[in-house]
């Protein structure tokens, strides 16, 4: 585990930038923490990573977006608005966890029960008293990145 400390957008980008660039395929990331903290920014980063140039956005009311123009496809899903885990087998989430790419999915905790057993996870958390812009980020099951910040 590995925490950073962010005190900026652009920090959380490169970030996300870094791991994009470490990502191997059939990587799935979880990406959880308040509204407003950062995730698309983080996901943003992480696209630039994977030489997805193309403008990445929160697919809110698609559940997921795909980005296959990259190293490596970006498979990003935003399950928030999720109301039952079969609207996630209509979807065909399997492909997407089990492929080549690298899925990335925010909110995952409300699917909790259908996420891999090896998976990396990203919290990113507010600390108002470090400022306005701080974040706290957690990084599990990275290896090579939590090496390089510790």
């Amino acid at each position: 585990m590995a925490v950073i400390d962010s005190f900026c957008a652009k920090d959380t980008y490169e970030l996300g930038e870094k791991i994009g660039q470490m990502a191997k395929p059939g990587m799935v990331i979880s990406l959880t923490g308040d509204l407003g903290v950062g995730k698309t920014v983080f996901t943003q980063g992480l696209a630039k990573g994977l030489g997805i140039e193309e403008p990445v956005n929160s697919p809110t009311f698609t559940i997921v977006q795909v980005y296959e123009e990259g190293r490596l496809p970006l498979y990003h899903f935003d399950v928030y608005r999720i109301g039952d885990i079969e609207e996630m087998d209509e979807i065909g989430y399997e492909d997407y966890f089990y492929g080549e790419g690298v899925c990335l999915i925010e909110w995952a905790d409300l699917i909790r029960e259908i996420l891999p057993e090896q998976m990396c996870r990203v919290t990113i958390e507010k600390d108002l008293e470090k400022g306005f812009d701080y974040r706290k980020i957690t990084l599990e099951g990275f290896k090579g990145i939590e090496e390089q910040e510790a």
